[in-house]
């Protein structure tokens, strides 16, 4: 069973067939899929799934803090599931190709104190870009 589904169950939220083929579909380590392509996945596995019910599904998700919204310079939103494990983005300038990434060190501290105008900081969001092996070959998209 998916860490999502997991996580869903956990939290007592009834599993229609739905949600569960969404928290299949993202299941898996660097996933950051589109809310399109997260419905064309669904519908592999469930036809009737529509649309808005994918839409709804992420929406519900992500206000409840199990998946993460992902905004990638003029793209499309996408849906990070490893809302729960600590880690930055790797973002391809080129293609768009999301990885997760564990940097070292606490990233709250690199901020110095006179940098913080009074604010007391309690997360930080840090994406780093580049361009990604096939990119740099110039090699089409996958």
């Amino acid at each position: 069973m998916s860490d999502l589904l997991e996580r869903m169950r956990g939290r007592g939220w009834r599993m229609t067939s739905q949600r569960r083929v969404v928290a299949e579909v993202l299941e898996g380590e660097h996933v950051h899929l589109t809310a399109d392509e997260v419905h064309a996945r669904a519908a592999q596995r469930l036809p009737e799934i529509s649309r808005a019910a994918v839409y709804n599904i992420l929406g519900e998700l992500v206000l409840l803090g199990e998946v993460v919204e992902v905004s990638a310079q003029g793209r499309a939103k996408r849906y990070d599931p490893n809302a729960h494990r600590p880690h930055q983005h790797l973002v391809c300038s080129g293609c768009g190709t999301i990885r997760d990434v564990h940097p070292t060190g606490d990233p709250l501290t690199g901020l110095p104190e006179e940098e913080r105008f009074g604010f007391t900081v309690s997360e930080v969001e840090v994406t780093y870009r580049g361009l990604c092996p096939r990119c740099v070959s110039g090699l089409p998209p996958v």
